[in-house]
Parts: C-alpha cells; sequence; structure tokens
C-alpha cells in the first residue's frame, strides 16, 4: 500500500520538485520563521548531505502542499555549520549544532524525536562505536576524491600510494612524489574529527587499515569548502565529496560558506572522479572503485518499525517506496550531484554490530 501511495505522491509532486530544485538556490536550515513543529521529522548532521537534504526537504514539503496535505509531518534539516546552537522543534530546548556524520549520529543516539528524527551520514555504520540500535537506510551513491588549488603545485593525478604517502607524512615534498614537480613543501589537509569524509577517505587511501594521519597533517578544516583560507595555497590539499562538488561548481548549489572556491577537484589512479558530457555526474568507474560510497539517513530502529504516526512518517520519506527514492527524490538527487542507487538499493538497511 505504501508503493501505491509513493507513486501518487511522486506523480503529483514531479513539477513542483523541479520547480524547486531548478533555482540552485541552497537554503540553510529551515527558513526564516519557520521553527519545526514537534511532529515534524528533523535531522542534523553531515556537511556531503545537507544541501540535498534542504533540496529535498523543499521537493517534499512542496509536494504534501500541492496534494493538498496540511497534516502530514513535514521535513526539515538544519546544515552542519551556521548558529552555535539549534532549536530543532518548537518548545524544546536548543543545543549545540551537530557538525559532520559523527556528531548528527551521537545527537541522534543522546536526544529524543521530541528534537532530533534522523541523522545525515556520509559514512556507513562503525562497528563498535555506533549504537546496535542505529539503522542507516541508504539513498544515494557518491565518491570521495581529494582538491587543491588550481594552478597551484598539486598535480593532476596522485595515486592511492601518493595519498598514503601524503598524510601519513611518509613524503613532504612535491619532488618526492615525481621529481618533475616544484621543490615545494605539501600542505595535506583534513576535515574535523567528526567528518564521515575524513574517516572514509583515510580507509579508502588505506585499504585493509585506515591510515593514522602524520604530524605533518592539520585537522580541522570545514569539509567540502573549498573557500577555507588555508585552501588559497598553492601546496594544500584536501579530501573532497565528488557529488558536493558537483552540485557547487556545475549546478550553484553554493553559499558564502559553502562553494568550491580557488580549488578543483583531482584525479586518483589516472581515473576522473566527474564526468561532465552531456551533463556533469560522477564518473561510473570512479564511483566503482573503493572512493565510491553510499551515503545514508540514520534513524532509530524503535522508531523507523513503528506503526504509528512518527515511524509511518519517517517511511513515507526515507523508505525504498518512500519519497527520496522516488522519482522526483532521483531528479533532486540528480541535481546535487548524487546518483541515485540502482536495483532497489535505495532504501535498503544496514545496522552496527
Amino acid at each position: 500500500m505504501r508503493k501505491t501511495a509513493a507513486k501518487l505522491l511522486a506523480a503529483a509532486a514531479i513539477a513542483t520538485s523541479v520547480a524547486t530544485v531548478a533555482s540552485g538556490v541552497a537554503v540553510a536550515d529551515p527558513a526564516a520563521g519557520v521553527t519545526p513543529a514537534a511532529q515534524d521529522i528533523v535531522g542534523v548532521g553531515s556537511d556531503t548531505t545537507q544541501e540535498v537534504l534542504n533540496g529535498l526537504s523543499g521537493g517534499y514539503n512542496a509536494a504534501l502542499t500541492a496534494a493538498g496535505d496540511t497534516t502530514s509531518p513535514r521535513l526539515y534539516s538544519f546544515d552542519a555549520t551556521g548558529s552555535a546552537q539549534i532549536t530543532t522543534k518548537a518548545s524544546t530546548s536548543p543545543f549545540d549544532r551537530p557538525n559532520g556524520s559523527g556528531a548528527g549520529i551521537k545527537a541522534l543516539e543522546t536526544r529524543t524525536s521530541t528534537q532530533v528524527d534522523f541523522a545525515r551520514s556520509s559514512r556507513g555504520p562503525a562497528n563498535g562505536s555506533d549504537l546496535t540500535t542505529d539503522v542507516f537506510v541508504a539513498f544515494a551513491k557518491d565518491a570521495v576524491s581529494w582538491a587543491a588549488k588550481a594552478g597551484g603545485n598539486a598535480p593532476a593525478n596522485l595515486t592511492t600510494a601518493n595519498l598514503k604517502d601524503i598524510y601519513t607524512c611518509a613524503k613532504t615534498n612535491w619532488q618526492q612524489i615525481n621529481p618533475a614537480l616544484p621543490n615545494a613543501t605539501i600542505k595535506p589537509y583534513l576535515p574535523q574529527t567528526a567528518s564521515g569524509t575524513r574517516a572514509f577517505f583515510l580507509k579508502a587511501i588505506g585499504g585493509a587499515v585506515a591510515v593514522t594521519p602524520g604530524a605533518c597533517v592539520v585537522s580541522g578544516l570545514q569539509e567540502n569548502t573549498g573557500t577555507e583560507a588555508a585552501l588559497n595555497d598553492n601546496n594544500a590539499l584536501v579530501p573532497y565529496s565528488v557529488a558536493h562538488y558537483i552540485g557547487q561548481v556545475y549546478y550553484g548549489h553554493t553559499s558564502t560558506n559553502d562553494a568550491a572556491g580557488p580549488v578543483t577537484i583531482r584525479n586518483v589512479n589516472g581515473l576522473v572522479p566527474v564526468t561532465t558530457s552531456p551533463v556533469a555526474v560522477i564518473n561510473d568507474t570512479f564511483s566503482a572503485t573503493p572512493y565510491g560510497r553510499n551515503v545514508y539517513n540514520v534513524v532509530r530502529n524503535a522508531e523507523w518499525t513503528a506503526t504509528d504516526a512518527h515511524g509511518v512518517a519517517l517511511r513515507k520519506i526515507f523508505s525504498g517506496t518512500g519519497y527520496i527514492c522516488s522519482t522526483a527524490g532521483s531528479a533532486i538527487l540528480k541535481n546535487y550531484g548524487f546518483a541515485p542507487l540502482q536495483d532497489g538499493a535505495c532504501g535498503t538497511e544496514i545496522s552496527p554490530v
């Protein structure tokens, strides 16, 4: 029955959703003057997926309105950065804004649905650290590469071995990577420690065991933000979400604090992360390597499986027959640089063990 309802909702919403995403305007947090109600579905966490969740929120809420539905819970998402504290629902107390996948998941685990209903996560479950009652619901495909200042000393391509050497500080000069490169000290950067992109990248370049960053690595940059002052340096490099980069550069989803700035995304092992013909998308060949990843929305199992109105609302948005996995939802994902999951993978569930 949910599948039929989802199809009807998607059909009614296509025109509104396309109009919503076509504007290219990124909206941070709920619109000014809007405080979500107690029954609304509210999320926090990942920087990587904050923009696409903003787009999905706008599309979903517009679809409900277009269908004449004034009572169903609406979908809202709070960005990873902004004011130090956020008030996520009416009549609740403010709390520190979660910045990154890990911080969002922790907020989900330590708070209740009176404040947080889901966490955005650009990584999968962390066994032994995330609660086994967390449910990671897959919704899109992304990839992670690295970025550096255009016209700087970094080459167009680095191998996995190069990246491992750089982030363990085994090699600290560009000429150690290639004698034809400038004689200059490499400046590797990483996002904040709660970043899912950071965790994924260190695992991707480490292989069986995630890399432990060396002493030459500077941590704490806001992820996927090329306008960070430190990156305006000829020798800097940083991991970067390919989908987020595509959304910024090719589809105009930028703001003052969320833009590619002077950096361009680079190749790994000779593979180009982005293809641009006929439209800009993640290169399938690149995303088929260990640098490809699924991204998730994390919910509490007890609420996800509940038969009450809250459980129904969660599944109506995030499940395989929900809005995000619908035709309208897929159109929004593409407009923000993400690739829809294939063969029924959207809405699949994973829990930590």
